[in-house]
């Protein structure tokens, strides 16, 4: 989620990845709660650090009791603990709230961070 959103408010020409210490799917639930904000999120697939080329500048960690991805570069780091909303148990719906409560967090955070 955090991907989709850095990339509609980023300002342009900043290049925007994503990557885990444990990549496994996009999970639906992520999908859905950005489509609901017009954010469409079919081209992202989750990878790993190992994946990310290039220069980065500014690397953000997103994990809360999960592990966190370490990152050996010179970029700036800022850790933000949100909880991993696919750790919900419950009922589908207990689940999506989980998925907004963290895009709504992510989107107030990450517009914070790029000015707007």
């Amino acid at each position: 989620m955090a991907e989709g959103i850095a990339r509609r408010l980023a300002p342009k020409g900043v290049r925007v990845s994503s990557a885990g210490s444990l990549p496994t799917s996009v999970r639906p639930q992520a999908a859905a709660v950005l489509r609901e904000i017009g954010i469409d999120m079919s081209g992202q697939r989750s990878k790993s650090v190992d994946a990310i080329e290039g220069l980065v500048d500014v690397v953000i960690t997103l994990c809360a009791e999960e592990v966190c991805p370490v990152w050996l570069g010179s970029a700036e780091r800022l850790h933000w603990a949100l909880p991993d909303p696919a750790a919900v148990e419950g009922t589908e719906e207990e689940k999506i709230e989980a998925f907004r409560g963290v895009r709504d967090e992510l989107l107030r955070r990450l517009g914070v961070f790029f000015g707007g």
